[in-house]
């Protein structure tokens, strides 16, 4: 598919910012529809069935959050991007919980935010099942035979390290909050000061520098994201 065929979908009360994503969204072949609250974006959902939408979380009278759970309890798995300020950190977590792809903090980059863009229309569009094998630099992981190798050698992991590995294979490019991943693998009552050391530890197997990790990137206050090539 190509960009002249994806349509985004911009949630935004202030006018200079949904100008901006339209000119330069628009210049990257995207079309781009506009709501300035849940009451225009509802319709426009309806209407017009965008294939991505762009949310911001301050909307006036009914707010992004409730918003996207809305859309959320009624089965909708549009991918949504987040748009959201700096300091927003729970704000973020919330909507991520509720079922959000991805986020970008205000004020944010064009390239950065194509970037998150894709990674979530790529999942939307990407053929049903896994990838045998990820790929991503030095680093490849074999979802099938549960080995994983840096420069080509074989990296012995614990169970509980490659179940880590292996979740954010799978939403490789996603970013995955602390929340999701310990119910992923323990239950939310495991303290996330549990999972930092599990990532601490994997970083120091996989990463050539595991302070200045490349693959296992932190997200500040939010949770982890594999890096993809």
């Amino acid at each position: 598919m190509t960009n002249s065929n994806v349509r985004i979908l911009v949630v935004d009360d202030e006018p200079p910012i949904r100008k901006l994503l339209r000119v330069g969204l628009g210049s990257q072949g995207y079309a781009i529809s506009e709501a300035p609250n849940a009451k225009v974006a509802i319709e426009l959902m309806e209407q017009e069935k965008p294939d991505l939408v762009l949310l911001d979380l301050g909307l006036p009278g009914m707010g992004g959050h409730e918003l996207l759970r809305k859309w959320r309890d009624e089965g909708l798995d549009i991918p949504v991007v987040i748009l959201s300020s700096r300091t927003d950190e729970a704000g973020i977590v919330n909507a991520l919980e509720l079922g959000a792809d991805d986020y970008v903090t205000k004020p944010f980059g064009m390239n950065e935010l194509v970037a998150r863009i894709r990674v979530a229309l790529r999942h939307k569009f990407q053929q049903q099942g896994e990838k045998p094998v990820f790929q991503s630099g030095d680093l490849s992981v074999d979802l099938v035979k549960r080995i994983v190798k840096v420069e080509g050698k074989e990296i012995k992991l614990s169970p509980k390290e490659y179940d880590i590995l292996r979740i954010l294979v799978q939403h490789a490019g996603k970013v995955l909050t602390h929340h999701f991943i310990l119910k992923q693998i323990w239950d939310d009552s495991t303290d996330v000061q549990y999972l930092r050391v599990y990532v601490r530890q994997l970083r120091q197997k996989i990463e050539k520098i595991p302070d200045q990790p490349r693959y296992i990137t932190t997200e500040t206050g939010v949770g982890y994201r594999l890096r993809v090539d």
